[in-house]
């Protein structure tokens, strides 16, 4: 079975909990949407978890690209010669506005990392891709953290940015492509209305499976086999 799952953002009990209602095995595929890390309180537990399985294929999302953003300069050694070039003014406006984005629970984690470990973790999430695509039982789907904008309908996908793959916001009221269905985290499905709340969206080929679960909802799971929908318990 291949599956999706979006916005843990460190609820590792949530996230063992969804992997034993599908009874993820080595035969499965999971692909992790992005944002797995900041705001709860366990995102490098789930991402230890997440690189000891091979079948767990990891997407990146904004808080990933804006910790290694700040993570990555801060493993140099800052000295006397080298302190204004690296903490210099774009990075100290990166360190705020991301840890005053839930990412300073995940540093306070990252400093009492030990120097193997620390390496280990950025290591692994410079692997996160931006996007995947796969074709099963004849339909074909496009995951992406966030969004694919534009106005046009079916726009090749070589042609989209980060910023708008990780950043922005979907319209789930508008197709964007009758060849694909666009699989997307980032917008918590609560504000598409409140008949979605806590649950995954699926309409105008859109599926969105972000369920707000870092905010008092649940982590969902999506089955593409199937077309069903796993959750965790609420909150």
């Amino acid at each position: 079975m291949i599956y999706a799952v979006s916005d843990i953002h460190g609820c590792y009990s949530q996230y063992k909990e969804v992997l034993e209602k599908i009874r993820f095995s080595d035969e499965d595929t999971l692909y992790v949407l992005g944002d797995v890390l900041d705001r709860g309180p366990d995102g490098f537990r789930v991402l230890a978890d997440m690189a000891g399985r091979y079948n767990v294929i990891p997407l990146i999302g904004n808080h990933e690209y804006m910790a290694l953003s700040v993570l990555k300069p801060l493993m140099t050694e800052i000295t006397e010669d080298n302190y204004d070039k690296v903490l210099d003014r774009d990075f100290m406006e990166r360190y705020q506005y991301w840890t005053s984005d839930g990412g300073q629970i995940t540093l306070d984690q990252f400093r009492k990392l030990g120097m193997e470990d620390r390496e280990f973790y950025l290591d692994y999430l410079e692997e996160f891709q931006l996007y995947e695509e796969f074709t099963l039982n004849g339909d074909r789907y496009v995951l992406v953290h966030a969004d694919l904008a534009g106005d046009r309908k079916d726009r090749p996908l070589e042609e989209y940015g980060i910023e708008q793959m990780l950043f922005s916001r979907a319209e789930y009221d508008r197709k964007y492509s009758d060849s694909y269905y666009l699989v997307t985290g980032h917008t918590p499905t609560f504000r598409m209305g409140s008949e979605y709340d806590g649950k995954i969206y699926k309409k105008n080929h859109h599926i969105a499976i972000d369920c707000g679960c870092v905010s008092g909802r649940r982590l969902g799971v999506y089955c593409f086999d199937t077309g069903e929908c796993f959750y965790s318990s609420d909150y």
